[in-house]
């Protein structure tokens, strides 16, 4: 059975944010809210985590995972930006973004698209993924909570809860969060592409 946190929007229990840090550390898979719907995230280098989250959302290997970062540095050590993306790309976040860039050595090859080997990252402007974030010192591998067949993400703490209790190990609630995922923009072709028009404005882009 899942553990459920309920964890207040903008002030985060620094207790409960401790100890769901070092249950990702041991391997959990967790479900948290974002500022753009609910994720499950793990710890970067869970081989477990990573299969736990294909198998919850029946995702093949051409999945772009996404890299949830505290920071616009931290998010720098994990991707290449030249000096044009790096300004839209610093413009842009924290926000509803994702971006999908080359790779650094960082990331573990598992988590690369297999041909691109490209990787999603974004910053989350979510007071709770911020917290957790500072304590884990390290980016949470994430991808959205949409399970297969479905139109729309999973929203409610307690109906994911009820759902997945079997498949996560946590589910942090503290309230809705929407229903919209994040918009992903491929910077990696050399043009920017819109890749899923989404929760973030995207006339910056356009």
């Amino acid at each position: 059975m899942a553990k459920y946190f309920d964890v207040h929007p903008e002030n985060p229990q620094q207790r409960t944010i401790t100890n769901v840090a070092e249950s990702i550390r041991s391997g959990s898979l967790v479900a948290y809210p974002t500022d753009s719907c609910y994720a499950l995230g793990c710890q970067l280098g869970s081989r477990d985590g990573l299969s736990r989250i294909r198998s919850i959302r029946n995702l093949d290997d051409r999945h772009h995972f996404t890299l949830m970062c505290q920071s616009f540095a931290q998010l720098g050590q994990f991707v290449h930006i030249d000096n044009d993306v790096f300004r839209t790309v610093k413009a842009s976040t924290p926000g509803q973004y994702t971006f999908i860039l080359p790779a650094t050595k960082e990331v573990p090859r598992q988590l690369l698209h297999p041909k691109k080997k490209t990787v999603g990252v974004r910053i989350p402007d979510h007071p709770v993924v911020q917290a957790l974030l500072a304590e884990l010192g390290e980016p949470l591998l994430s991808s959205t909570l949409l399970l297969p067949d479905e139109a729309e993400p999973l929203t409610q703490g307690w109906e994911i809860k009820e759902r997945l209790d079997h498949e996560v190990d946590i589910v942090i609630d503290s309230g809705d969060c929407g229903t919209e995922p994040t918009t992903v923009i491929d910077f990696s072709g050399g043009e920017l592409e819109i890749v899923r028009k989404g929760a973030g404005d995207t006339s910056r882009f356009e």
